[in-house]
């Protein structure tokens, strides 16, 4: 049997952008991506902790140390600048693997820095 677990997450980032004519996405500095081992295109949900929406879309690599976090195309229309998100992935991981599987948590500091 396999289930869903929670594989990485980015707890508490700040939008800092939303470009509404884009083709859609989140772009996000490639640093946090690394520290919560994400990569480009990786499916993942967005929790906006200010309006409570919950969206579903991929990543787009952002420059290395600049904090950004941007909501792209329809996304945009989900979150305003300085909203406070979670972002979250999953694995479909064997039941027995999915007990000992750790999750990469990153908590930013200060404009999404680690």
């Amino acid at each position: 049997m396999e289930i869903e677990v929670l594989k990485s997450k980015i707890h508490r980032a700040v939008i800092t952008e939303a470009n509404l004519n884009y083709v859609g996405s989140l772009t996000l500095d490639e640093n946090l991506m690394v520290a919560a081992n994400l990569i480009e295109y990786e499916k993942v949900q967005i929790v906006n902790v200010n309006n409570g929406t919950r969206i579903e879309t991929y990543l787009i690599k952002g420059k290395k140390g600049s904090g950004v976090c941007c909501l792209n195309g329809p996304a945009a229309r989900q979150g305003a600048v300085g909203d406070i998100v979670i972002i979250i992935s999953y694995a479909t991981l064997d039941f027995e693997k999915a007990k000992t599987f750790t999750p990469w948590v990153v908590f930013p500091k200060d404009n999404n820095k680690l």
